[in-house]
């Protein structure tokens, strides 16, 4: 870890030592909730076709570390204990989540996710899409189960702007200026909107005020932002083992992440013409020449320090919450996000 960086996100409440301690340490509360969730999504797995199930199981028990239902945990406590009206709404979001992995994984030819067969790899890209549209489907009949119809509007809205996002980031694939200008942008639909979700569903949930829903809104959009230029750091200065992939794999679809276009943004033309060249037409061999450029232009530290600010609005927006033990759990994964940022190396 360089500690110069890691300062940069480190949160007033100190820095965590353990990434895999810290994440148990914020999930440790809200298991109870969480196994409730993935039973539900194993339910509603099997409401499908008998035919379709193993897609679907296949799908949902290839999970990640489930921030978008820990958000939802969290941010419901801060007003009591959760309900099962919030397992159910983290269930909606978890599947608009998958769906839109499943279609990912098609556009970016993925064969692997999180050590396994993506669904595409596994059966084919036809099925695949349309298996996607089946859980985006499934996430809207079970929305429109609440009593009210804000829930399913509030899914429908977000998974809009989360699929819009998509569209722009695909349009502006080796298009740097268009993807300079854009880029927050689209990290804030495409990743943000979900965690935004997340957060305003369990306060709209518990019966928040409207000045609480506003500030987990924003600590969701803030968060989610954070969480996404994470990643795509990851996949340039990142491990292999910390992406769960290839490194480069953004670069060889033409995606082009925020180290990537302060480089283009700095280059000297010779070097801004080698850059656009290398991506344009990608070989993995170009991996190595970008990463020098990333070097010589300085990339790695506004990086980490766009992400540091994310983190510290997220933080911000904490502030306007009674104390609780959710609030408590919300500020600790913003420092979860500053360790595993912190980890990042320049080499």
């Amino acid at each position: 870890m360089l500690a110069a960086e890691s300062k940069v996100v480190c949160s007033h409440v100190g820095q965590i030592s353990d990434p895999a301690r810290s994440w148990k340490t914020i999930v440790e509360p809200v298991e109870p909730f969480l196994h409730a969730v993935t039973q539900q999504l194993m339910r509603q797995a099997r409401e499908f076709d008998p035919q379709i199930v193993p897609y679907a199981e296949h799908a949902l028990n290839n999970g990640g570390k489930n921030l978008r239902p820990t958000l939802v945990a969290l941010a419901s406590g801060c007003f009591g204990q959760p309900a099962e009206a919030h397992v159910t709404a983290a269930v909606i979001i978890e599947m608009v989540h998958l769906a839109t992995l499943v279609h990912d994984d098609v556009m970016d030819e993925a064969e692997i996710r999180r050590g396994s067969p993506t669904v595409a790899a596994k059966w084919g890209n036809e099925v695949a899409v349309l298996f996607g549209d089946c859980l985006f489907a499934k996430a809207l009949i079970l929305a429109s189960s609440f009593p009210t119809t804000d829930v399913c509007r509030a899914v429908s809205q977000a998974t809009n702007t989360v699929c819009s996002g998509e569209i722009l980031q695909t349009q502006q694939r080796r298009n740097f200026p268009a993807s300079r200008r854009d880029y927050f942008r689209v990290m804030e639909m495409k990743t943000g909107e979900l965690f935004t979700l997340s957060c305003d569903l369990a306060a709209f949930l518990s019966g928040a005020k409207l000045e609480q829903r506003a500030a987990l809104r924003g600590f969701g959009a803030a968060v989610g932002t954070a969480y996404q230029v994470y990643d795509d750091c990851v996949d340039l200065f990142g491990t292999e083992a910390e992406a769960g992939k290839s490194l480069g794999t953004d670069l060889a679809k033409g995606k082009l992440t925020w180290p990537v276009l302060l480089a283009w943004e700095n280059a000297d033309a010779k070097d801004r013409a080698d850059l656009e060249k290398l991506i344009t037409h990608w070989q993995p061999e170009n991996f190595a020449p970008v990463k020098a450029l990333l070097v010589k232009y300085e990339t790695f530290d506004p990086s980490i320090k766009a992400i540091g600010k994310y983190l510290e609005q997220a933080r911000g927006a904490l502030r306007a919450l009674p104390a609780s033990a959710g609030a408590k759990g919300l500020l600790q994964l913003t420092d979860f996000l500053a360790q595993q940022t912190g980890a990042l190396t320049v080499q």
